[in-house]
Formats: C-alpha cells, structure tokens, sequence
C-alpha cells in the first residue's frame, strides 16, 4: 500500500476512541481526526496490537507431516499472531550454526515475524549460537538427579552463563522428574498422565532453575507454568513466566472428553489448581500467554495415554479464546493485550513490537467484539485439524495486519478494493526479530 492509512474511530483496549495512522510499515500517529490517502471506519470495532506468542513448534525441519512454517504462520495470522517464537525440539535440533541456518531457511517461508530460539544439549555449540540472530535459549530442561530429562546442573549452569554473556534470556521448562510418581504406570484412564507428572515436580524445577538464575544474576523465563505454586515460585524470584491457554481454561475435568487428545506437558491440573492459575493469570502475577503450540497429527494422538505424543495446537484459537474471556467480562480488554502483546515485547526486548503507539510496526488486529463463534478444528489453518477446544466460542480476528500491511483477512472483513486480499491470506514477508 502506498501512502499513508487511517484507521478511524477505532477502540483501543483501554476503551478509548482514536484514529491511527500508518505509513511505511509503522504506526505514525494517534489522535483524533486524523487524514491519510486511505480510510477505513472501525466504529464499533476494537484494535489490538498483533499477539507475540512466544511458545510455538512449528515443527520444521524435520517433523513437516505435522506443521510447516507455512501452515503454522497461516494458523497464527487467522488467529491475531503477527509474532512467534520458535522452540529448538526440531529435527536436526536448533543447537549449532548448521541447525539455526536450516530452520531460518525454512522460516523464510512464515507469513508473520518470528524469532528462533536455540537449544542446549551437551553437544551444543555455543559459539555458532550466539553468532547468530538468537532471540533466547529456548525451553531449556534442568535435569534430575536421575538425568531422565534435560541436561545436568553444571551444563545447565554454564548455558545461563553464557547466555548473560551473551545478552540472550534463557527459557526453562521446569519439570523434576524425581517428583514423578511412578506407582501410576500400570493405569490407562486419559488421567494417568496428570497423576504421573505431579504438580511438585513443577514447583521442584522451578525453584532449582530460577535458584541458579539468582546466583548467576539474571532474570529467567518459566515456560508454560501450569500451577499457582510454580506461578508464585517465579514471582518469588523475581522471574517471569507465561501461561498456556489449555492450562488456563482445561483442567483434569476435561480429560474424560479430551482422551489422549489432552495429554501435553506440563499436564493439565485440577479444577482448583486451574482456577488458581486463573486467579494470577487476572490479578498481574503471570506476565504473558504463550500457546505451547504443539501439533501432532489425530493418528498419532489417538494412541494410549503412555504412547500418545505430548502436546496440542492452540496458535489460532489463544487471543480469540482471551477474547471470549473478555467479552463475559472475566478478563479486562487492557489485560488481554498486556498478556498477548505488551509484556511480551518487554520481556524478550521487542522494542518496535507490542503497542499501538507512534514508532511501532503497525502490527495490529481488528475485532468485532460481540461476534463469537464455535471453534471447529476441520475450519483451523494448521495442519493439524483439531483443537481441543472443539465447540468453545471464540472472538475470532476480521483481518490481521503485519508491518501495515493485511496477512489475514475473515470472510467478514469490509476492507476497501486498495486493501483487499484475493484470498484470505497476504504475500509471505516474515522477518526475523532479531536482524
């Protein structure tokens, strides 16, 4: 688009009425009665800025049955993502030079901004990592003292280390395998999985991760926390942490419909511990939501509750769920976009992304919000065509703009003929947030 685009009567999350205005890819102004070559009235529409969801697996290279950054991008961009952050559990995993030019060469191919988390084995290459356009150490496992999962105490202090040095954030996945139970292994109800990785095996690898954050002299980032134990951890140590949607709305009550469909990790938690989480998911104490977006296809997941690959999808249906939340009036507006967008882009250093203000891209997404409608995962964009949030209702976007220009639009968007897309999707132009 040339020229400049306004973007009048427009409601902002605060609930305040403002034209603003776009020009070069930025937003240029926000006032009151603004002029530009082109104008589209929002009256009674509500503008966001585009959700960062911080937690994805896109799954390429290597697993590309399941997702590709074209599908999952396609998925994000329908859902009100114009950000993600790629976890490094690929195949080759993201851990030296060679791995992070193959995924970024695979990235090339997302329709929104990404950035690329690396990883941390104890054949990573540290050197050739932080050489490269690095947005954080990426889910990083603290091992047990078994070493059944993630790496010892030693390479898990040297990697945040290193990444102080390096001025790169580490994120943790905090499970202590030697709180799992295994006295549950011979059960094969869809609850087991829940029972075996105790919410003490959270609060465990929380304390120990953010133990030697402290030591170290920096702030860590907890991955989808699933407990308000694990939650109030974090916040004791002066960490952040994000919460996932199906840790926020799904609990151990759901397993009976869900099945091995609702098998991830961290597993889903009581209704109370759920309604805790809900509780500091409102009240400021979690700073952001980050979908833990894993895909697998049903044949894979309709194995048993031993079997069955961890992990759901959730990057389209996260902000329209948020959305809902608000509407019932059970989550402010302004608190859905500090938990999608501002804290985000604060925490992970994204100083052009995150608010609708003069200087930032004009990464921004319109929404009636009185119009919900069910999720079905057969009408979802990625390539794994179920949810499961199957039947909810959500508030889905009307169109999606990355860097001033339209990525997505819904069959209810009135856009005028200069702005309208030919299909529902824009030309792919993703770029990485660190270059």
């Amino acid at each position: 688009m040339r020229g400049s685009l306004v973007l009048a009567n427009a409601t902002l999350p605060d609930g305040a009425t403002r034209d603003v205005r776009i020009a070069d890819g930025r937003i240029d102004a926000l006032d009151d009665s603004l002029d530009g070559h082109l104008e589209v009235d929002l009256t009674g529409r509500r503008l966001f800025p585009g959700m960062i969801d911080v937690h994805v697996h896109f799954r390429e290279p290597g697993f590309p049955h399941k997702e590709t950054w074209e599908t999952g991008s396609r998925s994000a961009a329908a859902g009100g993502v114009t950000t993600v952050v790629d976890q490094p559990n690929t195949d080759p995993p993201t851990i030296d030079g060679p791995a992070f030019d193959l995924k970024a060469r695979a990235a090339e191919r997302s329709l929104v901004d990404y950035g690329l988390n690396g990883g941390v084995t104890p054949d990573w290459d540290p050197e050739a990592l932080f050489d490269r356009p690095l947005l954080a150490l990426g889910e990083v496992f603290l091992a047990d003292s078994t070493g059944e999962m993630g790496i010892e105490p030693a390479l898990f202090r040297e990697a945040v280390e290193r990444a102080v040095e390096a001025g790169v954030r580490v994120t943790v996945h905090a499970e202590d395998a030697d709180e799992f139970d295994p006295s549950v292994r011979d059960r094969t109800d869809a609850d087991a999985w829940s029972a075996y990785r105790r919410p003490a095996a959270e609060a465990a690898a929380v304390e120990a991760a953010c133990a030697v954050g402290a030591d170290v002299g920096t702030r860590l980032h907890i991955a989808h926390t699933s407990t308000p134990e694990g939650i109030d951890l974090a916040s004791e140590y002066g960490a952040t942490c994000e919460v996932t949607p199906h840790h926020l709305l799904l609990s151990r009550d759901d397993l009976a419909d869900l099945g091995t469909f609702g098998r991830m990790n961290p597993p889903l938690r009581s209704e109370g511990r759920r309604r805790g989480v809900y509780e500091r998911v409102v009240d400021g104490s979690v700073d952001m939501i980050a979908t833990d977006h894993a895909p697998h296809t049903r044949k894979e997941k309709a194995a048993s509750i031993w079997d069955a690959p961890s992990g759901v999808p959730g990057v389209e249906t996260a902000f329209p769920l948020l959305l809902e939340e608000a509407r019932q009036d059970r989550l402010h507006y302004s608190r859905v976009r500090d938990l999608t967008a501002r804290r985000p882009a604060e925490v992970f250093d994204l100083p052009t992304k995150g608010r609708i203000e003069p200087g930032r891209d004009a990464d921004l997404v319109v929404v009636d919000p009185d119009r919900a409608s069910p999720i079905r995962g057969a009408a979802l964009h990625t390539k794994c065509d179920w949810t499961p949030f199957e039947g909810r209702l959500g508030v889905f976007p009307e169109w999606t703009m990355r860097r001033g220009q339209i990525v997505y639009q819904s069959a209810a968007a009135e856009l005028p003929p200069d702005l309208s897309l030919d299909s529902p999707f824009g030309e792919v132009d993703g770029r990485n947030v660190r270059r």
